[in-house]
């Protein structure tokens, strides 16, 4: 359909969990596709290292495929797996009795897990844009994080991911994209997109 809206990430999590209740067990895996991404960088938000925040994933996703049909709103699969997945980082950290306050490494920021494909760029140049991001004001980087995967980001769900207000989010993220691009644009190494 000529110039229909695309659909929120919300959105499009729910048709793939009508889907996947009506027996298309695909749905499933294009529901993992779709959101681990930004579960991704929302427990790794919680300063979790590489094999808790896979093991927090895994725990979140057979989470989900248990209540399935305990979602009254399929809608509301991302807010339900984005606060499922908090509170199972919460509790990692918890059992873990400490919490690492450090800066991620910028290599295991242009990595997910072996559920999503590729992104855009090529390892370089995420490399170099992580770089760049890691500089940023923590703030910034939070939301960037978070955002970087989606397409269309349901300001609703990225605010309660990241424990921000949701009149908040555009602008700062406007705030954060204007501070990387004038690092980007200072980096020679960087291409002029």
């Amino acid at each position: 359909m000529i110039g229909a809206e695309p659909q929120t990430l919300a959105a499009q999590a729910g048709t793939l969990l009508r889907r996947y209740r009506d027996g298309d067990e695909d749905a499933l895996g294009e529901l993992i596709a779709l959101l681990t991404p930004i579960l991704w960088h929302t427990v790794r938000a919680q300063r979790l290292d590489r094999d808790a925040a896979e093991d927090v994933l895994q725990t979140t996703w057979l989470a989900l495929v248990r209540s399935t049909s305990t979602i009254a709103e399929p809608n509301a699969v991302l807010q339900w797996l984005l606060v499922t997945a908090r509170r199972e980082a919460w509790r990692v950290v918890r059992q873990a009795d400490r919490v690492e306050a450090r800066d991620l490494d910028p290599d295991e920021l242009t990595t997910t897990p072996d559920l999503v494909p590729d992104q855009v760029l090529d390892r370089a140049d995420q490399r170099r844009l992580w770089q760049h991001v890691q500089q940023l004001p923590e703030r910034c980087r939070r939301l960037l994080r978070v955002i970087a995967f989606a397409d269309r980001p349901d300001y609703a769900s990225v605010a309660e991911s990241i424990g921000m207000p949701i009149g908040s989010v555009g602008p700062t993220r406007g705030r954060c994209l204007a501070k990387l691009r004038a690092q980007l644009s200072a980096d020679p190494a960087w291409e002029t997109r």
